[in-house]
């Protein structure tokens, strides 16, 4: 038997929704920069499938990887954290 191996997960803010069954989450992290010393911050885009349509702009969510799903899209939306405020 093979045991299953525990996905990746990351945590970051839906920044795009236009797509169907498609967001676009902007992961944010902290790195050291190698020279100055000072600890900087690096953004990435990543789509994730969002099935049921839930996750809109602003909303923070969990997103874990799977297998790929088409061409872009190799992560999925796991969690829903906290809902954006509406204005």
């Amino acid at each position: 038997m093979s045991e299953a191996k525990a996905s990746r997960t990351l945590s970051g803010k839906v920044v795009g929704d236009k797509m169907d069954k498609t967001v676009t989450v902007l992961v944010e992290r902290q790195v050291m920069h190698p020279t100055i010393g000072k600890v900087v911050k690096r953004t990435q885009k990543y789509h994730a499938h969002n099935d049921n349509n839930d996750a809109k702009m602003g909303d923070r969510v969990v997103i874990e990887e799977c297998r790929p799903l088409s061409k872009t899209k190799a992560w999925r939306v796991a969690k829903l954290v906290e809902r954006a405020r509406p204005e």
